[in-house]
């Protein structure tokens, strides 16, 4: 269960040309991690998956996009799992206007040692970037990237303007590129 970027990248640039073993093996490589990011949102394994599959819909549809360089593989591709997972959890809010979902912790499933050593790694630079942050902009980040609430719902919760807030999770997020860089 290779993961690292050059070959992620080489699979993605096979499955911008409709190679299907090459979709495959992306979905055997990073399905796990982002199954979590999923989980992680919303919290429901059932709404995850449905998220997950969404979401590598999207990776088919727009692997052309992927450009080496502006962002790591599985950079682009934990974005467009955690966006998928955002827009079900939107949706899910818009029809039950409201109601609490119950959690349900539980863990992704997949990967083996070294993974997990790669992803404790990752999350591990990850907590230390966002401990430079300063603690409005770290909870608006975990709130809008980790929770999934909207511009609207962060503005309200911390009390500034609408385009205030973007400027917080602009500047965030490129100080935590900045640092992930290092």
């Amino acid at each position: 269960m290779d993961a690292s970027g050059d070959d992620l990248e080489a699979c993605i640039a096979r499955v911008a040309l409709g190679d299907r073993a090459a979709f495959r093996d992306l979905y055997g490589r990073t399905s796990g991690k982002l199954f979590g990011v999923c989980l992680r949102v919303l919290r429901d394994r059932g709404r995850a998956e449905d998220a997950l599959q969404e979401a590598f819909v999207k990776v088919w549809a727009n692997a052309g996009r992927y450009r080496k360089g502006r962002a790591r593989p599985m950079t682009w591709l934990i974005t467009i799992a955690r966006n998928a997972a955002i827009d079900a959890a939107r949706r899910r809010r818009e029809e039950t206007a409201g109601a609490d979902d119950a959690a349900a912790d539980m863990a992704a499933p997949g990967g083996g040692p070294e993974e997990a050593a790669i992803v404790r790694g990752e999350a591990t630079r990850i907590v230390a970037c966002m401990g430079e942050l300063p603690e409005d902009r770290r909870a608006a980040v975990r709130g809008a990237y980790l929770g999934g609430q909207s511009y609207d719902d962060l503005a309200r919760t911390h009390g500034v303007p609408l385009n205030t807030m973007r400027s917080w999770l602009r500047r965030a997020l490129i100080a935590l590129k900045e640092c992930m860089a290092r």
